[in-house]
């Protein structure tokens, strides 16, 4: 088959509910082995107990997929996108894997060697992270909305469901000899198996729905390179430019700054929102938030409630009237919650248990409802190749976000004792 310079879309696009589900179990799988990190926290703090590894993990993190995504979205335009996603899923499986290894190899015992080992593993998870979330975005960026909205919802579900594994798993083993332990090593186990069926689903599955051949055929006859691979694992040629009468200037397009500078405040939009989020999750949750009735499970009930209201939020602006559109809104709405700050502060030092879990909730809704809005909305009015290199751009600011959002996290330990 080879792609027409002439991509008029079929009366019926077949496949959109069947790509739809693909999205969501991808977006799973881009995050499920880091949250499984995140969620066994309590696990990390018994076996390293001086070390703060809710924050340290997530601050070695997040400079390699900051890194990472940077080099990427600076040369989005030659990278072939297919190797891009199979590199990054591959390499989650493979760290998840290890991290089980790791874990095996020392008989589950502390000290700085194992601690390292680790961190090293954290890093491949963030250098991953940046392959494939930047990669998917981008790539879903000249789809339908209802795709990366879903491949979003997907980011959130697997928070969502580390949480409640890691619930079932401390009431499955609470007891047993070693628990933690056990918990932490079926979280990891399971984690494996996800990320390699992600890997079969986006190489054989995916890039043969009849939806997604149309839409990375139309990007391609706009002067798309990245959907070469992709359209050729699905028996598509692309020959636009043999044919006779192309026009050249399909294949103009905007600059990555030109895009930046168009795209400002939702590029703004995207970097405080994370700087706001990961200032407060997950360090904050554990470290910050004093001893309640729930005792050992007070932790886990807080991410658990921010995992599942952040997913529940990122399905809201499939309703239209509730989908803010306005960009103006949108910066309000985002500059907003910084009053969440001193409310955190202020329910931690005076506050009993139940308003904290419902500021943690509300911190999970606005998060979640907040990046599908800036995620759909944007790419919109663009060309393919255009709508390839804002995703990338907003995930790298996003990222810019989580770091930030990281390094501030320290600042709730000023004036604690031990620090």
């Amino acid at each position: 088959m080879t792609i027409s310079n002439e991509n008029k879309a079929p009366r019926r696009l077949e496949g959109k509910f069947q790509a739809t589900v693909v999205c969501f179990i991808l977006g799973l799988g881009s995050l499920v082995a880091w949250n499984s990190m995140l969620t066994v926290g309590d696990y990390y703090y018994n076996l390293f107990p001086t070390y703060h590894p809710s924050r340290v993990l997530t601050l070695i993190y997040q400079p390699f997929a900051l890194v990472t995504m940077a080099i990427l979205a600076y040369n989005e335009s030659r990278i072939n996108t297919r190797k891009r996603n199979l590199i990054g899923y591959t390499l989650f499986s493979i760290s998840t894997l290890l991290v089980l290894v790791l874990d095996l190899a020392t008989s589950g015992k502390g000290g700085i060697g194992p601690y390292i080992g680790l961190c090293a593993l954290s890093a491949c998870f963030g250098v991953a992270d940046a392959h494939v979330q930047g990669g998917m975005v981008g790539d879903l960026s000249f789809m339908c909305p209802e795709f990366i909205q879903s491949f979003f919802a997907g980011l959130a579900a697997s928070g969502a469901l580390a949480s409640g594994l890691r619930l079932l798993t401390k009431v499955g083993f609470e007891k047993s000899d070693h628990g933690l332990r056990k918990g932490a090593m079926l979280f990891f186990a399971i984690s494996t198996l996800f990320e390699f069926f992600c890997v079969i689903l986006y190489a054989i599955y995916f890039p043969k729905l009849s939806i997604v051949k149309y839409y990375r055929s139309k990007a391609a006859s706009e002067g798309s390179k990245t959907v070469s691979a992709d359209l050729a694992a699905a028996g598509i040629h692309n020959d636009t430019n043999l044919q006779v009468g192309f026009d050249a200037k399909q294949q103009e397009r905007l600059s990555n700054k030109q895009l930046i500078l168009q795209n400002m405040d939702y590029a703004a939009d995207l970097f405080l929102i994370y700087v706001l989020t990961l200032s407060i999750f997950p360090g904050f949750l554990f470290e910050n938030t004093g001893s309640h009735q729930l005792g050992t499970w007070y932790p886990l009930v807080l991410i658990a409630m921010y995992n599942l209201l952040d997913l529940i939020s990122r399905y809201i602006p499939l309703i239209k009237c509730l989908k803010l559109e306005s960009r103006k809104g949108l910066l309000i709405a985002v500059l907003s919650r910084f009053l969440l700050v001193p409310a955190f502060y202020f329910t931690a030092k005076y506050g009993d248990q139940g308003w904290m879990i419902l500021l943690v909730s509300f911190l999970g809704l606005t998060n979640g409802y907040l990046t599908v809005c800036v995620f759909t909305v944007a790419p919109q009015g663009y060309k393919g190749p255009e709508q390839n290199a804002l995703g990338n751009l907003l995930v790298l600011f996003l990222l810019i976000g989580i770091f930030s959002g990281v390094a501030l996290d320290w600042l709730w330990l000023i004036g604690k004792s031990g620090f």
